[in-house]
């Protein structure tokens, strides 16, 4: 076991991409396809339609982008800034100055329900303790079912008091994990982070295998096509992001479907 973890932490072995023997098991007994920005091949990203669009091809679970307004509401856009030659960021701005396309948080759930697993990047930190009050008024069980991903691990070990029930992600690139992957799995399951989400081509079996013995969930990002999907699933994966919800779909129900 020492040698395994030794040599899973130097990083992947590109050789080995893509050549799991046999499918691993995921920590979730199914995993989550999450429509990134809504599943934006089928509809502009970001709004209510794409949202609504991603849950009837069979996501099950959504992914944005999270702002807060300057009068507290939650916007969902992956840029945060209004104007081309006037650029102003969301936080300078009120609800209704925002552009109509760009929904509220308060919107996605009124529009979809709470019956799917939401992965938010959190682009503006301050945005955390809204984003939880948003879901905890929505009831229906959202606490539970939302991701909260931001790229410094401190900052999102600092939202663990807002809700015991919500997931949060260490959303990062291998190549940044400078202490190797073994010390972060460590790491985030002593601060209560539970999941690490990398880049699709990061992923293997191994690095997998690595994340669970700690009992943390793996999800991988821009796996837009068929065989990047299919990989990630043989490595046990417990959760994809595709623009390509049709692809993403037929991926998991090859894979564990009934």
């Amino acid at each position: 076991m020492r040698a395994f973890c030794e040599k899973a932490a130097v990083g992947p072995d590109r050789a080995t991409i893509g050549a799991v023997a046999t499918r691993l098991p995921p920590l979730r007994a199914v995993p989550i396809g999450f429509a990134h920005r809504g599943g934006k091949a089928h509809a502009p990203e970001n709004t209510l339609d794409a949202f609504r669009l991603a849950l009837r091809l069979g996501a099950t679970g959504l992914e944005s982008d999270a702002w807060l307004t300057a009068d507290g509401h939650v916007a969902l856009d992956h840029d945060g800034i209004v104007g081309r030659l006037r650029r102003r960021a969301f936080a300078a701005l009120e609800r209704h100055r925002l552009p109509g396309h760009v929904p509220t948080l308060d919107e996605l759930y009124a529009t979809c329900g709470t019956g799917f697993e939401l992965s938010l990047d959190v682009k503006d930190p301050a945005a955390a303790p809204a984003i939880v009050e948003t879901a905890r008024r929505a009831g229906g069980g959202a606490l539970g079912r939302l991701w909260l991903c931001h790229p410094d691990w401190r900052t999102v070990a600092s939202w663990r008091s807002l809700a015991p029930e919500i997931r949060l992600v260490d959303s990062t690139r291998l190549r940044r994990i400078k202490e190797g992957p073994e010390r972060r799995a460590a790491t985030l399951a002593e601060v209560g982070i539970d999941a690490v989400n990398l880049h699709h081509t990061d992923w293997t079996g191994g690095l997998t295998t690595l994340f669970h013995r700690f009992g943390r969930y793996c999800l991988g990002w821009d796996a837009q096509y068929e065989r990047a999907l299919v990989q990630l699933l043989d490595m046990g994966i417990d959760g994809v992001f595709s623009d390509h919800v049709d692809r993403m779909v037929d991926a998991l129900q090859a894979a564990h479907g009934d």
